[in-house]
């Protein structure tokens, strides 16, 4: 149970060939294995195409975005847009096929977490590249370093328009979020604080390659009084006031807590530790992490089996443990979007709320479906939500294309499972022990808490091989697979 549990918060879940082994190794040692498994510096994901490359180079030398996309014609910024939107399709595949193969899973575990705390809308591919690269290549490192590079990425400073802050005209949009959302959180500072901190953001902007660009000449070189301290600051300055702060260590510490640990029964005392010793770090994310996965109240029972998965994490954890080939990716794309949480598109600047929230009575019929829909190829009907701000207009191309190759309009997975890779995990498991080994490795769950009686009786024993891919999936079918 406890690998089980550190499998599930620290990465994806187990995969199929974990399963013989779950049960070898302590908890201690499996997440030793799990830290060195996520040290290597990722590879950077570059999807995108080479229109943009051909289209920007008609627009000329500037480095102005404004005047650059002036110098497009409209058919050219028609394609440039639909590019990026096929090519940022590309980017969430690439990324979820290195969250469900890749052994990486805590530094993917983390990028994710910090991909919904850094909220970010940005179509232009070559940009989201960028940011995704420095999430992940800072996700277990420095967070100081994080939020330098997250904030100079052309993605943020673009979507909280910072582009457009200059002396005279202060724009407080990424000075207040930089406040609210990525360090100190609300009620932690005045209205004064953001004015003045926007006035030392002024002049921080990016070119056409997305490299971060400080144009003197926008910036207000005025002194500013920001949280008490008052100088001649720039972004950078009021960057490090920020992190000297030890409520920003507090606040990103119990937002870890409740993604990592328990998310609807915080320890504030636990909290308050464990913000001190990221704070005496210098905010090193890996101690951090450490010190929460080796503690022995990690493992404690109302931590585990408590979280509802999110959708990137159901749907991951399903392709870990049962190794399946999928006839189209792009159904990924559908479902995450139906399901409540399409990458690179968050509901806002805050992010994906999580918890309770990733639960409805729609959401949670298509959760139960989905272990069956992936062994029968079952057609399903949904009808996404209908929010092109978010989907970038990728509803109507994909439904067209897809429908017509499915029944009535209808989709389904169209998935190849490896059920030969999962069932040689149980050669060993005698036959009256299948039930509930099976039980054991895919839900939190004791023994006599499932209806065992009713799934049997459900389940296809024409053979051994059968009666565990019937079983399997019925229980993945259950709201106890939810959790995790």
């Amino acid at each position: 149970m406890k690998n089980k549990h550190l499998l599930w918060r620290a990465g994806f879940g187990p995969s199929a060939l974990d399963i013989s082994r779950l049960n070898d190794v302590s908890a201690h040692k499996l997440y030793k294995s799990i830290e060195n498994a996520s040290q290597q510096s990722p590879s950077y994901f570059n999807v995108a195409g080479n229109l943009f490359q051909e289209i920007m180079a008609g627009a000329g030398t500037t480095d102005s975005m404004m005047q650059a996309r002036r110098n497009l014609s409209q058919e050219q910024r028609k394609q440039l847009r639909k590019r990026s939107v096929e090519d940022l399709r590309k980017l969430t595949l690439t990324w979820l096929d290195e969250m469900i193969n890749g052994e990486a899973q805590l530094r993917e575990k983390m990028s994710l977490f910090w991909h919904g705390h850094f909220a970010c809308v940005q179509v232009n591919i070559f940009y989201q590249q960028q940011l995704l690269h420095e999430i992940r290549k800072n996700a277990l490192g420095n967070f100081g370093a994080l939020l330098k590079a997250v904030s100079k990425s052309a993605s943020m400073l673009a979507f909280l328009n910072n582009q457009q802050n200059r002396k005279q005209h202060p724009n407080e949009n990424f000075a207040r979020e930089v406040m609210e959302l990525f360090t100190l959180g609300r009620g932690n500072y005045t209205e004064e604080d953001i004015k003045e901190a926007a006035r030392a953001f002024t002049g921080w902007g990016f070119n056409l390659n997305g490299e971060f660009v400080f144009r003197e000449a926008a910036h207000d070189n005025g002194v500013k009084t920001v949280l008490g301290k008052t100088g001649n600051f720039n972004g950078d300055d009021i960057l490090n006031i920020l992190l000297e702060q030890k409520q920003t260590a507090l606040f990103i510490t119990r937002k870890i807590y409740r993604y990592f640990v328990n998310e609807e029964e915080p320890d504030e005392e636990r909290v308050k530790q464990l913000a001190e010793k990221l704070y005496q770090d210098n905010y090193n994310i890996s101690s951090l992490m450490k010190a929460i996965f080796t503690s022995k109240w990690f493992y404690e029972e109302k931590n585990i089996g408590t979280k509802i998965k999110s959708p990137v994490e159901l749907l991951v954890g399903i392709r870990r443990m049962l190794p399946m080939q999928l006839q189209n990716g792009a159904i990924q794309i559908l479902l995450q979007r139906t399901l409540g949480q399409l990458l690179f598109y968050p509901p806002n600047v805050a992010g994906w709320p999580g918890g309770k929230s990733w639960i409805d009575s729609s959401t949670l019929m298509l959760r139960l479906r989905i272990p069956q829909l992936i062994k029968d190829d079952d057609t399903f009907f949904i009808t996404p939500k209908a929010n092109d701000d978010q989907q970038m207009g990728m509803k109507e191309e994909f439904d067209l294309a897809t429908a017509k190759k499915q029944f009535r309009g209808g989709f389904s997975i169209n998935a190849n499972v490896d059920w030969n890779a999962f069932i040689a995990q149980f050669e060993k498991t005698a036959k009256e022990d299948l039930f509930n080994t099976l039980q054991d490795i895919l839900l939190f769950t004791l023994p006599g808490q499932i209806d065992k009686p009713t799934i049997e009786n459900n389940s296809h024993r024409t053979s051994r091989e059968e009666y565990i891919k019937s079983v399997a999936i019925a229980l993945m079918s259950t709201p106890e697979y939810q959790l995790c």
